[in-house]
């Protein structure tokens, strides 16, 4: 059966998310290399603050990727092809209409971004230069958010891999040819990206041809429905929520980590390195879980609701363990080649146990996360992810007085937390999918 729940449907789904994720540190490194052939050292400190401070505000739309999955997912689940149709215009809109907010309110950003975190002015007028180039494509980034999400939402993970290796490709490509072939300097970096940005949107909009080869995806009465546009704002509005909490999480990490001294301040920069590396290993089950999850929801169909949960918690548990065993024994060298000043390598090794540990801990929540996400269950997320919060406040307080140790072992208390809380709320979910639908 094309729709049976299997290991390889699962697979067919999460391995183009972890080969398209490979991608993302491939890309920051080509162009930290490329920049890095001018021989001063303020270009490369210009991309990467220029880098860092759109990718925040872009980060802030990141609840259009989670909250359009589900969606679609659970609208092919109940066969409804109108509104999944609907879905697809309507994250586009919302995308878009975003973007063009962020090119309106871009004085405002630069102007937040500089003070909060000022440069040497060498550094600050190349990296505006970088921003006001790189900010004509946000709305095609932030649309590409909608349309990851819609596309995964009904298992095309395929074609979400082709998308994000046509911006990659042509972004590596455009940068070695403006920037070494042409001299462009900071300048070339910013349009190649630009340039990646509205070719990848394109592609995308390719991609979803059969979509609009059909008229519900310009039936208005539909896209501009009432009751639906307000539950995708309630949904939208309450993971946007989330992940600011989340985002304080780890920013106070940061922060309170700085007070252990500059060698455990940046040890501790690298270390997260290797929980960036989990994520991107662990996305592909994660969105598996999303795409299925909401279907059975769609369907109402509780035993593919279990089903799903198992199968890719089973995959997201072995990926885990891969990941803790591939730290315990590379991770030392890792450390070396992203740090080479001593004292940072030795308090990185210190610390290093909490990162063998990490992948495992964090099976848990990215799994919760999700579910809920495939089920739209985004109150829950919202208020779990509050009350995760207030636990790692107050593991803060208690564990501080053990340093560094201490303030890891406070991050991995959050993890347990975020995972639990939403387990806790779980059987919630198979009560509702056995309730009747009024869709």
């Amino acid at each position: 059966m094309a729709d049976a729940l299997t290991h390889g449907r699962v697979l067919r789904i999460a391995l183009p998310i972890l080969l398209a994720n490979v991608t993302i540190p491939i890309l920051g490194a080509v162009d930290t290399a490329v920049v890095g052939q001018i021989p001063q050292a303020e270009p490369i400190a210009a991309v990467g603050v220029g880098a860092i401070v759109l990718s925040a505000v872009y980060w802030i739309f990141g609840f259009l990727r989670m909250g359009t999955t589900g969606l679609t997912a659970q609208a092919a689940g109940a066969k409804r092809s109108g509104e999944v149709a609907a879905l697809l215009t309507r994250s586009l809109m919302i995308g878009l209409a975003g973007g063009v907010a962020l090119i309106l309110l871009h004085p405002l950003i630069f102007w937040g971004a500089f003070h909060l975190s000022p440069a040497s002015h060498e550094v600050e007028e190349l990296a505006r230069e970088y921003m006001a180039i790189r900010i004509w494509s946000a709305p095609a980034a932030v649309a590409t958010f909608g349309l990851s999400g819609w596309l995964i939402g009904q298992e095309r993970s395929g074609a979400v891999m082709a998308q994000q290796l046509c911006i990659n490709g042509v972004n590596v490509a455009l940068s070695l040819i403006f920037v070494l072939g042409m001299g462009f300097g900071v300048a070339g970096v910013a349009w190649a990206t630009f340039i990646a940005d509205w070719l990848g949107l394109g592609f995308g909009l390719w991609l979803c041809r059969a979509a609009f080869s059909q008229p519900s995806w310009r039936d208005w009465p539909r896209i501009f429905d009432g009751p639906a546009l307000r539950n995708m704002a309630v949904i939208n509005t309450d993971i946007l929520l989330r992940s600011l909490m989340l985002q304080v999480i780890f920013v106070s990490f940061l922060l309170i980590g700085g007070q252990f001294g500059d060698a455990t301040l940046a040890a501790n920069q690298v270390l997260l390195q290797f929980l960036y590396f989990t994520g991107y290993a662990m996305d592909g089950f994660a969105f598996a879980a999303e795409s299925l999850v909401g279907k059975a929801f769609g369907a109402r169909r509780a035993q593919d609701l279990r089903r799903s949960v198992v199968l890719t918690t089973i995959w997201s548990t072995a990926t885990a363990l891969v990941m803790s065993l591939a730290f315990w024994l590379l991770g030392p060298w890792m450390i070396r080649v992203m740090s080479k000043a001593p004292d940072v390598q030795d308090a990185a090794l210190t610390y290093l146990p909490w990162m063998i540990a990490a992948p495992p801990m964090q099976v848990g929540l990215v799994m919760m996360d999700g579910i809920f996400i495939g089920a739209t269950r985004s109150g829950d997320m919202r208020n779990m992810m509050a009350l995760s919060a207030v636990i790692y406040g107050i593991a803060l307080w208690l564990l501080l007085p053990w340093g560094n140790h201490g303030l890891w072992l406070a991050l991995h208390v959050s993890f347990l937390a975020r995972g639990l809380t939403l387990l806790a709320r779980y059987p919630a979910l198979e009560r509702a999918i056995k309730l009747p639908t009024t869709a």
